[in-house]
C-alpha cells in the first residue's frame, strides 16, 4: 500500500508589493518554511497566478527543487465545488507532499483551505500547519484588547440594517463576556464598516482599527466608538481604504 504524502500548510505574507516582496519572505516568513516550500512539486492555491508569483521571489532565496513549468498547481478558491476537493488529494493519495498556500497569511483560516484539510483528516493523511503571520493573531496582539477570550466573525452583512442588528449583538455579547469581536470587510467597504462600528456602538466601546499588517505601511489605532465617531466627522479617517484590515472591538 502507498504511503501517503503530507499536506503542509504553506503560510504566505500579508502582501503582495513587489518592491517589499523579497524582504517580507526573509523578515516574514521563516527560513525552514521558505526551505520546505521550495522543494514541493504540488500545491493547491486561491489563486495559480499570485502564487507562481510567489514562488518566483522565493527562488531569489532557496533555488526551487523543479522547474517553475514543472510545478503542479491547482486551484482551490470559493467557487470550487465540493466534489473537485477529493481531486486534489489525489497527489497525496500516491505518495506525493502537497503544499496548500492561501492568497494572503495562514491557510484554512477564514480561507477555503479548511474544507480539504478536513477531508485530508477523513483520509488519514498527515496534515502539518507552518508557522507564518496570521492577520487576525497580529491585530489582536496589537489591539491592547482582550486576549484571553475573542471571537473572530468573518464578514458582517452588506445590508446597512442587517449590518446595524448584527453589530448591536456582538457588542451585547462582547459586554455580558468581556469577549474582543474580531472582523473582516471588503478593503473598498472599510470606510462604511468603521463608520457602522462607531455609530452603532455604545461611546465607550473599544474599536480597533488594523491595517496592512507587517508592511510598511502598517497602522494598529485602539480608540473608543465616540473618538472614532469624532475623528469621521472632521475627516480624519484611517488611510485604509482597499487595503485589508481587521477590525476589533470590545465593550466597557
Amino acid at each position: 500500500m502507498t504511503k501517503t504524502g503530507t499536506l503542509f500548510l504553506i503560510p504566505n505574507t500579508l502582501g503582495q508589493c513587489e518592491t517589499q516582496q523579497t524582504s517580507l519572505l526573509r523578515n516574514i516568513i521563516p527560513e525552514a518554511v521558505q526551505q520546505m516550500s521550495s522543494q514541493l512539486g504540488y500545491l493547491v492555491a486561491e489563486n495559480a497566478k499570485t502564487t507562481r508569483a510567489y514562488l518566483k521571489f522565493l527562488a531569489q532565496q532557496h533555488p526551487l527543487r523543479l522547474a517553475m513549468q514543472e510545478i503542479q498547481i491547482q486551484e482551490l478558491n470559493v467557487n470550487t465545488p465540493a466534489q473537485a476537493l477529493e481531486g486534489l488529494l489525489q497527489p497525496l493519495l500516491q505518495g506525493h507532499d502537497v503544499g496548500l498556500i492561501s492568497e494572503a497569511g495562514v491557510p484554512a483560516v477564514a480561507d477555503p483551505g479548511a474544507n480539504l484539510v478536513r477531508l485530508a483528516h477523513s483520509k488519514g493523511i498527515e496534515v502539518r500547519p507552518l508557522v507564518g503571520p496570521s492577520s487576525l493573531l497580529l491585530a489582536l496582539m496589537g489591539s491592547g484588547l482582550n486576549g484571553q477570550s475573542f471571537a473572530f466573525h468573518g464578514y458582517l452583512p452588506t445590508d446597512a440594517a442587517l449590518r446595524a442588528k448584527r453589530i448591536k449583538e456582538l457588542e451585547d455579547r462582547s459586554r455580558k463576556e468581556k469577549q474582543t469581536q474580531l472582523l473582516i470587510e471588503t478593503p473598498y467597504r472599510n470606510a462604511a464598516m468603521l463608520e457602522a462600528l462607531a455609530t452603532q456602538c455604545q461611546p465607550s466601546t473599544l474599536i480597533c482599527v488594523a491595517t496592512d499588517l507587517t508592511l510598511a505601511s502598517e497602522s494598529i489605532r485602539t480608540l473608543s466608538a465616540a473618538e472614532w465617531k469624532k475623528k469621521l466627522t472632521t475627516n480624519q479617517a484611517p488611510d485604509f481604504h482597499k487595503k485589508p484590515t481587521v477590525f476589533l472591538f470590545l465593550a466597557a
